[in-house]
C-alpha cells in the first residue's frame, strides 16, 4: 500500500473521507448533509489536480496516478449533471468518488516525471480528459446495468434500464471523439493514424463493444433489459482493461507506455 504523508496525499485522503461520509449520510437519508459532503469533497479533489499542476508544471493528466485523480474530481460535475434521470443513483456516485481516488491515494506513487515529447501536444489535455468524462459516464452507467440483474419489479427495472441506455449515450460521443482525437495526435506524433499498438487495439476493442450494444438497441428495441444490460458491463469491463492492465502488464508493453 502506497501511503501519502504530503499536501498533495492529505488532499486526496481528505476528498475520499469526505464523500464516504456522503455515502454514510445517504443510508441515513441526511440528504441535504450528503450533498454538502459530496461538494466538499469536490472541493479538495479539484484542489489536489490544482496542486498536483502546478507542482509539476504541466497539466496532470500524464500516469495512472494523475488520471484516476481527475478521475475523481470529475465524478462531482457528472453526477450533478446526471442527477435528474429517472433512476439516478447519486449515492452510488459518492462511493464511486472514493474507488476512484482509491488507486491515486494507495496504490500509484505520486513520484513527479518530465512530461516525454510525445504528450507535448496541444492534443494531450483534450484527447485525455474526453477519455476520461467518457469513462466517469460509462462507469456510472454500468453500475446501474448491473442493479438489473438483481430481483426487481419490471418498472423498476425499466427505468435503471433507461437511465444506464442515456448514460451510454452521453458516454458514447466522448469515447468516440478519444478514439479520434487519439488518431490524430498519432498521425501529429509517430508519423501514422493508426499503429496497432495494445493500448489503440484496446481501445478500439471497447468502442466496438458499445457500438454493438447501441446497434443491438436499434435493431431489437424489444429486447430483454438484461441483454443489453450484459453489453454495458462487457463494455465497462474492456475499459478497466485498456486503463488498468494494458498499461501495467509488461505483455502490453508498447508506445503507450508512459502511461504507467
Amino acid at each position: 500500500m502506497n501511503l501519502k504523508t504530503s499536501v498533495l496525499g492529505m488532499l486526496i485522503y481528505a476528498a475520499m473521507l469526505l464523500y464516504a461520509a456522503a455515502f454514510v449520510a445517504g443510508k441515513f437519508s441526511l440528504r441535504r448533509a450528503g450533498r454538502l459532503l459530496f461538494a466538499s469533497g469536490f472541493v479538495f479533489a479539484t484542489g489536489a489536480v490544482a496542486w498536483r499542476g502546478l507542482s509539476t508544471g504541466h497539466i496532470p493528466l500524464q500516469n495512472l496516478f494523475e488520471v484516476f485523480l481527475a478521475m475523481g474530481a470529475l465524478i462531482y460535475p457528472i453526477a450533478l449533471a446526471c442527477r435528474r434521470l429517472p433512476a439516478a443513483r447519486e449515492r452510488a456516485d459518492m462511493l464511486l468518488g472514493v474507488i476512484l481516488l482509491w488507486p491515486a491515494g494507495f496504490v500509484f506513487p505520486e513520484t513527479p516525471r518530465p512530461l516525454p515529447p510525445a504528450l507535448q501536444s496541444f492534443l494531450f489535455a483534450p484527447h485525455v480528459l474526453v477519455y476520461l468524462a467518457a469513462y466517469v459516464l460509462l462507469a456510472k452507467s454500468a453500475i446501474l446495468a448491473g442493479a438489473q440483474f438483481r430481483r426487481r419489479p419490471d418498472d423498476e427495472r425499466e427505468r435503471l434500464d433507461r437511465s444506464a441506455h442515456a448514460l451510454a449515450a452521453w458516454g458514447y460521443p466522448f469515447l468516440t471523439l478519444g478514439l479520434l482525437l487519439g488518431a490524430w495526435w498519432g498521425k501529429l506524433a509517430w508519423g501514422d493514424y493508426w499503429h496497432w499498438d495494445p493500448k489503440e487495439m484496446w481501445a478500439l476493442a471497447t468502442w466496438l463493444i458499445y457500438t454493438g450494444y447501441f446497434h443491438a438497441r436499434v435493431q431489437f428495441a424489444r429486447g430483454p433489459s438484461r441483454l443489453y444490460a450484459g453489453l454495458l458491463l462487457a463494455g465497462f469491463f474492456a475499459i478497466v482493461l485498456t486503463l488498468s492492465w494494458v498499461n501495467l502488464s509488461r505483455l502490453f508493453a508498447g508506445l503507450h507506455s508512459y502511461a504507467m
